[in-house]
């Protein structure tokens, strides 16, 4: 055997960062919110609107590359297809305002449109049941705030929507302690924040 035939194999530590705090900070913060604006509890307006764009769209589509980068289809996917969600749903306010665009297109269409990515969440939350508890709960309360939201386009109904708003808000904690903590297990080198 020659030197020219025999293969070698090179290993790479990956030494980067784990994107998935960012991920889970860009739901977790827009959310709470949105979620306070829905519930009631503030006005809504170009703060939420700038934090849906910048930290919800740009920072969780960002983390969604950065888990390509790391192998992760379910980050991929999840945190990419969240980030453009916020960008989409920023651009449905914008555009109209802009002239671009004549509306939503009803409460129907609103309806489908939040209804769509409610069972786009319920396919995560499935693959995440082999994940952390944290997770879980992270996917299935976002999943009801997402059919809570439909609803209440769909029906008109103002209560509906503010039960999503407080449900939005547990969903949008949970996503920050998510987050949180295995940042603060990493920095303090034990479990301090169960993940369950």
């Amino acid at each position: 055997m020659t030197e020219s035939n025999v293969e070698r194999i090179v290993h790479v530590k990956d030494i980067t960062g784990g994107p998935g705090a960012l991920g889970l900070l860009g739901y977790g913060l827009p959310i709470i919110l949105v979620s306070l604006a829905n519930a009631g509890l503030i006005e809504s307006g170009s703060m939420i609107l700038g934090m849906i764009i910048f930290y919800g769209g740009i920072a969780q589509f960002t983390a969604g590359m950065m888990e390509w980068k790391k192998g992760n289809t379910f980050g991929l996917t999840a945190y990419g297809s969240y980030g453009l969600f916020w960008l989409s749903f920023a651009a449905l306010l914008i555009l109209p305002e802009l002239g671009l665009a004549t509306g939503i297109g009803g409460s129907g269409a609103l309806a489908a449109y939040l209804a769509v990515w409610g069972v786009f969440t319920v396919i995560l939350f499935i693959g995440s049941l082999k994940m952390s508890r944290a997770l879980q709960f992270v996917l299935g309360t976002l999943a009801l705030v997402f059919f809570l939201e439909a609803a209440g386009a769909a029906t008109g109904i103002t209560s509906i929507t503010v039960l999503a708003g407080y449900v939005g808000i547990i969903s949008g904690f949970s996503a920050v302690y998510t987050a949180f903590a295995p940042i603060m297990n990493d920095i303090y080198g034990k479990t301090v924040a169960p993940l369950g």
